[in-house]
């Protein structure tokens, strides 16, 4: 029952003779250092790491009431946004001897709130990334467990904020350079704080500027949508796109590619997120990094803190956006289907075409 993770199975017991102390220093040492000497701390621990000794993480929640284990959900495990993410957090897990349970909501608010309850029962806290609900659903779920959420602001629940605003402004001033005047946006999915951020963001920068802005959707944030949102693109006759996220963008040079229209130098194409294939794709994708890994780490650090000081109070980590300039991006064709009105403003108009399931 006692027994750890050490070469041969060392027990508490065999760290208790050979340090001089009884079981129950040795598992205090572990569990409430605090309470040991400090003399007596140090050389259970240094028989400890000689042994190779870990305590089972049972038997540190019996001591300490907590499981060592730490919930991870995500809105689509599919999407690689979410596997750099979940890297980072893993990563910073282990350095705390903690174990990630993992959960998919596919993108179903329903599911999502079912999947925090059953997980409160077997974890310490919850990270959500890119939560689907409601903010009165998560006001709910932080009475049964300490929470942390990615890419979502609730009071008095501690975040990591990536800057999507700032990203989309960064996106829409380079094809502005380039000389783009109209311009699309493939919006993601309607209950998406990142949707409405990058919305944000897409408003303030296009104000008082020459440039038409086109935004369609929502869509779900998936290869497919991209590809049907691209002929919408096409038919209101934009020089350039900006999607959601990057699986969109990848649907659109897709699209595109199959009706024979050249990326960049009939139509720019610029997404979000940096995941691996952006580089890989043909032409490879102009997009917006956002440093997934180190949200990773910032939220499980952030839960870390929470359950070790529970009263500390919340905390919100914002972390930058950048540009990433590759081959998808170019100046507009001159007058070949841009349908373009160089000197003329127009407000904002949307598009419903496609409102996700």
């Amino acid at each position: 029952m006692d027994r750890g993770k050490g070469t041969s199975a060392t027990s508490i017991r065999d760290v208790a003779r050979r340090a001089n102390v009884s079981s129950a220093t040795v598992s205090r040492a572990f569990a409430e250092p605090g309470l040991v000497r400090q003399e007596t701390l140090t050389r259970v621990l240094a028989v400890a790491e000689e042994l190779r000794y870990r305590p089972s993480r049972a038997a540190r929640s019996l001591t300490t009431g907590k499981t060592g284990n730490i919930g991870v959900i995500v809105s689509d495990l599919g999407n690689p946004f979410f596997s750099a993410i979940l890297k980072g957090g893993q990563a910073r897990a282990r350095e705390a001897d903690h174990a990630v349970f993992l959960a998919d909501a596919e993108e179903n608010p329903r599911l999502e709130m079912e999947l925090v309850r059953a997980m409160a029962r077997q974890v310490d806290g919850v990270v959500i990334c890119s939560s689907r609900l409601s903010e009165a659903q998560l006001q709910q779920l932080r009475k049964d467990t300490t929470l942390v959420l990615v890419n979502r602001r609730v009071s008095g629940v501690s975040a990591v904020l990536l800057d999507g605003a700032g990203g989309m402004r960064q996106a829409i001033e380079h094809l502005e350079a380039l000389g783009h005047k109209r311009i699309g946006f493939l919006g993601g999915p309607a209950e998406s704080w990142s949707n409405r951020e990058r919305r944000r963001g897409l408003r303030a920068v296009a104000r008082g500027r020459s440039l038409e802005v086109i935004e369609f959707g929502p869509f779900a944030p998936q290869f497919e949508a991209g590809q049907h949102a691209a002929d919408l693109a096409v038919a209101a006759e934009v020089t350039a796109v900006v999607a959601f996220n990057d699986l969109m963008a990848l649907g659109v040079l897709s699209r595109l590619a199959d009706r024979g229209i050249g990326v960049p130098h009939e139509i720019s194409v610029v997404g979000f997120d940096n995941i691996l294939m952006a580089g890989m794709a043909t032409p490879q994708l102009t997009t917006v990094a956002l440093p997934l890994e180190q949200a990773g780490r910032v939220a499980i650090e952030l839960l870390l803190e929470q359950l070790a000081q529970p009263g500390l109070g919340t905390h919100e980590e914002s972390l930058p956006a950048q540009l990433i300039v590759r081959a998808s991006t170019a100046p507009p064709p001159n007058g070949v289907r841009s349908g373009m009105r160089a000197t003329r403003t127009e407000p904002l108009q949307e598009t419903n075409a496609v409102a996700e399931s």
